[in-house]
């Protein structure tokens, strides 16, 4: 399975391809961050975005798109172009046909380190091992995309088993 994961966000957007199955290695393909300068205008940088996630779809070929939720902060400034950038990452996905699963930031953390309540340092150095590089990707958001696809590939195999198994018991 191949999952382009999306840490979303209107500055800077990280994504992360990865290959991987339940209980097989997990393969880094790409990892990088989307940039747009603030001094644009929310249309263009949107545009902009779009731009990335198009090539990232058109170039890698993903199974599914994973992005993180978003989720009310206090900051409704911020919140609002994560919530923007996320929109645009599940625009990109549907124009291919590809799924799209949210996973939330501590179900993420969860899955990568085994606790929901790991700091960013603590995520990186998980990925950073899983995925046998030598050395964290950076910035963090990058990092963060990376998390996003391996607990798609983790979590998401478990749930297509399990489905494929309620279909294979209601066909019956």
């Amino acid at each position: 399975m191949r999952v382009l994961g999306i840490d979303p966000g209107l500055t800077r957007c990280g994504f992360g391809v990865v290959d991987g199955a339940v209980g097989r290695a997990l393969t880094m393909v790409d990892v990088g961050v989307y940039r747009t300068s603030p001094d644009l205008d929310t249309a263009r940088r949107l545009h902009l975005l779009e731009q990335g996630i198009e090539a990232s779809v058109l170039q890698h070929r993903p199974d599914v798109v994973a992005i993180e939720r978003v989720f009310s902060q206090h900051n409704v400034r911020t919140v609002m172009g994560t919530a923007q950038a996320s929109g645009i990452a599940m625009l990109v996905a549907a124009r291919h046909g590809i799924p799209v699963q949210l996973h939330t930031p501590s179900e993420v953390k969860a899955s990568v380190t085994g606790s929901g309540r790991a700091d960013k340092p603590q995520v990186a150095q998980m990925v950073t091992r899983l995925l046998k590089l030598t050395e964290a990707p950076k910035p963090a958001d990058a990092a963060d995309a990376l998390a996003l696809a391996i607990c798609q590939v983790w979590r998401g195999g478990a749930q297509n088993r399990l489905q494929d198994a309620i279909d294979k018991a209601a066909a019956r």
